[in-house]
């Protein structure tokens, strides 16, 4: 009998100790990110800076015209510009999404748009599975997009 108590112990230790992600696939887990990555880019179309930020890793990277931005704090000063205003300065969607096996990191990407729906822009966003199990940007980057060569 105190065998079968253990086993019972050690069995729901085993169980609460696993993380969230082992329990998902590689496909239900870029589904989350590719949820996060939407939920964040609506908060652009909302107008809700404060729920930008929720989706920012404390300790993240962003990557900019004028250097890197350290740290949530940082990007949300910078980022306030562009929640200003009653109409978004541009938006954007994933397109891409891959999962590590591990199932702590993911890649996002894909086009970033002005207001009239032109192609602008690209992002590469990387979004870690943190402790408390919500998926935040840790680094993210946008190119610019390169025009075709039209020939005279």
């Amino acid at each position: 009998m105190k065998l079968g108590r253990w086993m019972a112990l050690g069995l729901t230790l085993l169980l609460v100790s696993t993380p969230a992600s082992a329990k998902k696939t590689n496909q239900e887990l870029a589904d989350d990110v590719r949820a996060a990555e939407t939920a964040f880019a609506k908060t652009m179309a909302d107008r809700d800076l404060k729920a930008f930020a929720t989706f920012v890793s404390e300790e993240t990277i962003f990557f900019g015209g004028k250097g890197p931005l350290r740290g949530r704090a940082k990007v949300v000063e910078v980022w306030t510009r562009f929640y200003e205003g009653p109409a978004a300065p541009f938006s954007w969607k994933p397109e891409t999404v891959e999962v590590l096996d591990s199932g702590t990191l993911a890649l996002s990407s894909g086009p970033v748009f002005d207001p009239d729906g032109k192609l602008i822009n690209t992002f590469s966003s990387i979004w870690r599975l943190e402790k408390d199990g919500k998926w935040r940007v840790i680094f993210d980057k946008g190119c610019p997009v390169c025009e075709p060569e039209t020939k005279p």
